[in-house]
């Protein structure tokens, strides 16, 4: 597709929020990098992103969701079309259920850390695992974000979604084909809710078990570098890090791009990478390791735009 100027196409007239146009993607991943994206907007309504996706639609301008940017690398040419941003969709409430259990609904914008925090405050076990992964509520139930033994599957108790075409629905758990790292569900259908079914537990035990996760990942990951999560999905036989590591790959160098010397499902930005260098040594390590090894390494980041 070439690039489009979307200036003219009146998408600041749609919705409250800014629309940002011609905005470095680097300014918002966690990796900190990206090109130009066409067009950056942020409806502060589930009725605004609505209105605005009808438009995209009929118009046939493409369109992505972004949550926190922090599963989500965007190549060195940059986004053609519009990025919708959901953080304006903040709305988080919570109900008793008959049966003493608790619901959690949470919009799509809202942080796994709000989710965290309110559990710690109200004595709710369940979702401790989400402590100290660093993305909110849409993009998390889009990959099945897990850590520690734990999975949004597992307390996931509907979605709602939007699609141009149906509009706003509700899907309940046993309609939500759940895999390992992703929510199987078409392309254009973009998460904007989830309600979290948790337990009535003892607030000391949920705080110590938070405690614990969040020291589990401070001694673990590379938090004093730009990442983006782990790059890689696990296979099932071993460790996708593990692997890496076996193969001799932790601490290999591209510029600035590094597989962490910390753990090495993990690439960092040392200070100014590239998209391309991130990219390029990803399909390094992925290669190496097949040759190594016979495992294919699958992404674990979603990687948009073009080079």
């Amino acid at each position: 597709m070439e690039k489009v100027d979307l200036r003219k196409a009146g998408l600041d007239r749609l919705i409250a929020g800014p629309v940002l146009f011609a905005e470095p993607a680097d300014r918002h991943t966690s990796m900190g990098v990206g090109g130009p994206i066409d067009a950056l907007a942020f409806p502060e309504s589930r009725e605004e992103l609505a209105r605005l996706v009808a438009f995209l639609g009929q118009q046939r301008i493409p369109f992505l969701p972004v949550g926190n940017w922090t599963n989500l690398i965007v190549r060195g040419g940059g986004y053609r079309g519009v990025l919708i941003s959901l953080s304006g969709l903040r709305r988080l409430t919570r109900s008793d259920n008959p049966d003493g259990t608790v619901l959690l609904e949470a919009e799509a914008g809202v942080a796994l850390s709000e989710l965290v925090n309110l559990s710690q405050r109200e004595a709710l076990t369940g979702i401790e695992f989400c402590a100290g992964i660093p993305g909110s509520v849409g993009g998390a139930v889009r990959m099945n974000a897990g850590a520690y033994g734990g999975e949004i599957k597992d307390v996931c108790n509907s979605i709602q979604s939007l699609t141009t075409d149906k509009g706003i629905r509700t899907l309940k758990r046993k309609d939500l084909p759940f895999a390992y790292r992703i929510l199987d569900l078409p392309a254009e259908m973009i998460i904007i809710g989830a309600a979290f079914c948790l337990q009535r537990g003892k607030g000391e035990v949920v705080a110590a078990t938070v405690r614990d996760f969040l020291s589990r990942r401070k001694d673990k990951h590379p938090l004093e570098f730009r990442n983006a999560g782990s790059i890689f999905k696990n296979p099932r036989e071993i460790p996708a890090g593990q692997l890496i590591e076996q193969t001799g790959l932790k601490g290999m160098r591209l510029g600035d791009a590094q597989v962490s010397e910390k753990h090495g499902n993990f690439i960092v930005n040392r200070g100014q990478a590239t998209a391309e260098e991130i990219l390029t040594l990803l399909d390094l390590v992925q290669k190496r390791v097949f040759e190594a090894t016979g495992q294919f390494l699958e992404p674990e980041v979603k990687i948009i735009g073009v080079p």
